[in-house]
């Protein structure tokens, strides 16, 4: 535990490509289902959020993806086309649309997900409880820049 406490520049390299690994390969293990459809990573990332944030607003989702309204339009196109999501009007603010699985779009994201489920899993239940909560811990801490 010593040694962390001066890390080295090859070391924090080291820790980036295994942050990059990890994702690469949680990622690639649901891509033939992905291709079926003709989607990619950002149908995945947009589903993924509005699966675990429903109704989220196009603005919010925009802000969470840290994209341009351009380039989430066609993602969205694709996935409202496809039938697996569906924009609802907001009840406050007609000119706000909540986006939402649609019947199809839930379907299609469980199989997504119980492809990359194992993988994250296995990896969680072949490490000790302390191991997991740090692990959590410090990802909360690279995404909030801390």
């Amino acid at each position: 535990m010593k040694d962390l406490l001066y890390l080295k520049d090859e070391q924090i390299k080291d820790f980036i490509q295994l942050l990059f690994y990890a994702y690469r390969e949680t990622f690639a293990d649901p891509k033939e289902i992905l291709s079926k459809k003709y989607f990619g990573p950002a149908h995945l990332r947009s589903l993924n959020l509005i699966e675990r944030y429903p109704g989220i607003s196009l603005s919010e989702l925009i802000f969470k993806l840290k994209v341009t309204k351009q380039s989430l339009n066609r993602v969205l196109r694709d996935l409202i086309k496809s039938k697996m999501i569906k924009q609802v009007k907001d009840e406050h603010d007609t000119r706000k649309k909540n986006l939402y699985l649609d019947k199809e779009g839930k379907v299609f994201f469980e199989t997504v997900y119980n492809k990359q489920k194992k993988r994250i899993f296995n990896a969680l239940k072949n490490s000790n409880s302390d191991s997991v909560i740090k692990f959590k811990e410090v990802l909360k801490k690279i995404i909030n820049g801390k």
